[in-house]
This record gives C-alpha cells, sequence and structure tokens, in this order.
C-alpha cells in the first residue's frame, strides 16, 4: 500500500509514533507540487497511491480522478475541503474525511483574537521599529482597546462561536454576527446579537471572517462591501483567502478605509515577498498557520491516521463528507 501525502509540511512530522502506526500500513512518500498542478499532472504524479494524506493545496479536481482510479481515501489534513472536487469523488467511489471541528477551534480562534489585537495595538510595526533603533518613534503605535467596542462576526460556527465567546466575556465587546446557516434564536444563544449583513460592516469597529469557503460566497467582501466599512475598521481572516477581493482590499486601504488588516490566508497562497499587499505598514499576514499548535497537529494527525486504518481494515471512518460514496458502485 503506498500512502501519499501532498505538500503537507507538518503531517506526523512531530509525533513519529503516529508515522511509525502509519508505516504499519504501508509506505508512506511524501511529494510537493505547484499549488496550480492540472488534475491530470496530479494524477500521474500520485497514480500509485492508495490514500492521500491532502493539504489546502493543490485542488483535486475532475481530471484528477478521471486519470487515477487506483485511490481510495482523501483525507483532508484539515476541516476545510474545498480543494477537492466532492462530487466527483463521489462518483469515482473515493472517500473523503477531514478532521473534526473541534481539533482546530481553539488554536484557530486564540490565534484571530491575537490577531485582532496585534492590529488595534500596532504591535508588528512597534517591534520591528525597535529592532531598527527606533524606539523614541513610539508615538506612532497609539492603537485602540477592545473593550467597549462592536467586533461583526461573519461566520457564527465552530471557530466563529468560539471567538465569539473570548471576545465578549474576556474583552466585553459588543458582539453582533450574520451567519445565513443559523436562525436569529441561534445565534443569540451563541452569544452574539444577529444583524443583516450591510449592517454588520456598516457598523462594526472589528469585522472577522470565520465563514467556510464554497462558490456562492466567492468574493464576500468586495468594492461594495469595503464601501460601508467604517473608517478605520480592522479586519481579520482566518477562513479562507478567496472570500476576500484582493484588488478592492488594495483600494480601500489607499482611501484609508482599512485601519489594519491580520490575514492568515490569502487568495493564491502561498505568496512571495513581492506581494502587493507586503507594502503597507498596517497588513500583517502570516502563513497560514492559526491552527498551528502542537495540541492542534496531534489531534488532526491522529484523525488522518486513524481515517487510513479503518478504510484499510474496511471500515468506515469518522468525519467523512461524502457519505454517499458509500452507495456507489465503483468503490474500491
Amino acid at each position: 500500500m503506498k500512502i501519499y501525502v501532498v505538500n503537507s509540511s507538518t503531517f506526523v512530522i512531530y509525533f513519529p509514533e503516529l508515522e511509525k502506526k502509519l508505516r504499519r500500513v504501508g509506505d508512506l512518500v511524501r511529494i510537493w507540487v505547484d499549488k496550480n498542478i492540472s488534475g491530470r499532472e496530479l494524477a500521474q504524479k500520485t497514480q500509485d497511491a492508495d490514500y492521500i494524506v491532502a493539504s489546502v493545496t493543490p485542488r483535486y479536481p475532475d481530471k484528477f480522478f478521471d486519470e487515477n482510479s487506483k485511490v481510495k481515501l482523501i483525507s483532508r489534513h484539515g476541516i476545510g475541503y474545498d480543494n477537492v472536487d466532492i462530487e466527483k469523488a463521489t462518483s469515482s467511489g473515493v472517500i473523503v474525511t477531514k478532521v473534526f471541528g473541534d481539533v482546530e477551534r481553539e488554536a484557530v480562534a486564540e490565534f484571530s483574537v491575537s490577531f485582532i489585537l496585534a492590529c488595534a495595538r500596532k504591535i508588528p510595526p512597534s517591534l520591528k521599529a525597535v529592532r531598527e533603533g527606533k524606539w523614541m518613534e513610539r508615538k506612532r503605535f497609539v492603537g485602540h482597546q477592545l473593550q467597549g467596542k462592536r467586533a461583526g462576526i461573519i461566520g457564527l460556527g465552530n471557530i466563529g462561536s468560539r471567538v465569539c465567546e473570548i471576545l465578549k466575556y474576556g474583552f466585553q465587546m459588543d458582539v453582533v454576527a450574520y451567519d445565513p446557516n443559523l436562525s436569529e434564536d441561534e445565534i443569540r444563544k451563541r452569544g452574539a446579537e444577529p444583524k443583516k449583513f450591510d449592517e454588520l460592516l456598516s457598523t462594526s469597529d472589528f469585522i472577522t471572517l470565520h465563514a467556510s469557503y464554497h462558490h456562492s460566497n466567492h468574493h464576500l467582501l468586495g468594492k461594495r462591501e469595503f464601501s460601508l466599512m467604517k473608517k478605520g475598521v480592522i479586519l481579520v481572516n482566518t477562513a479562507r483567502g478567496e472570500l476576500i477581493d484582493e484588488g478592492s482590499l488594495l483600494e480601500s486601504l489607499e482611501k484609508g478605509i482599512i485601519g489594519a488588516v491580520g490575514l492568515d490566508v490569502i487568495e493564491g497562497e502561498p505568496i512571495d515577498k513581492d506581494h502587493p499587499l507586503l507594502s503597507y505598514e498596517n497588513v500583517y499576514i502570516s502563513p497560514h498557520t492559526a491552527a498551528y499548535t502542537y495540541e492542534t497537529l496531534k489531534g488532526m494527525d491522529e484523525k488522518v491516521v486513524d481515517d487510513i486504518i479503518s478504510v484499510h481494515n474496511g471500515k468506515i471512518p469518522q468525519e467523512v463528507v461524502n457519505p454517499e460514496v458509500f452507495k456507489t458502485e465503483n468503490r474500491a
């Protein structure tokens, strides 16, 4: 059996006991491919794979499944699976799984709040100033307190609801939320006051994105949405880069609409040092590491290892994204 780990730099790296457990099932093969690799080429590079451990890149489109008939399982080393063509995987008899939502919940929520604080208090540029011997420029780094300010949360699910708890009870913020998948009563139960999308945008001092990505909410924040925001608003995104239209964000930065922005995800990631957003002192970008704690990575690794072992032993793993796959005639 062959287990391909594609574009993951952390899977079972820190927990050798899990790698040892997995090697009892088959050979572990680590490969790196271009994030924009075609489905056909990706299929060729993984043609002898029985199981694939998938990262956020590359995509697994319909052509991948047309060209790779051996793979039985794609296990996402994370909670998002928008880079996998689920419909095609299902019709091809390929099981797709993800990690449990609560595995990443605390780490990503804490990171999101850390970004809010970093933006509000201008922490990154103040650290840089000290390193450059500019201690006496500290008057440049006057920021804002969180207490009493309005935080608008877009997506009050697994992670967004935890961010709500921290901001509301930890910082005494006025927390409002927009989530089309939840009733107003459910939003209130989770600690936030429900608001229409436009009202949230126009009244929030801080906006933090925690929505799952789907083609229907591609560039959820675009030119119109940025024009509604309060001048000096702080924006944080630890969900998916595709939720923000980069061109509109750049325009809003130029106009001074955005006070600061923290991005752990960005459309087209990974980016290089010449990316236009990096020329702004009030833009802070981290390399998609919101879930990078030892506790979270261990939980993620354990889940993926269990998925592979379960399928190998003819059992149904947990958190199957496409349960309909078990009804298809193409199941290997």
